[in-house]
């Protein structure tokens, strides 16, 4: 059997609070990446909406 570069990867999703028993440490190394990922998105965000908070703070506060 060989594997078809030109077929789509099943795109790696993890819930929070999953069952990791059966997952294997390349599946788990996978999670680690993705979650590092999202949390450094969600950082960038936050910091984004923090900056446009301040600004309003100061805008209404002059």
């Amino acid at each position: 059997m060989t594997i078809d570069d030109d077929e789509p990867r099943k795109k790696i999703t993890h819930d929070i609070g999953q069952d990791l028993s059966l997952l294997s440490v390349n599946e788990l190394e996978d999670r680690i990446a993705l979650l590092t990922a999202e949390i450094q998105r969600l950082r960038a965000a936050e910091v984004k909406k923090r900056a446009s908070k301040d600004a309003a703070d100061r805008f209404f506060k002059s």
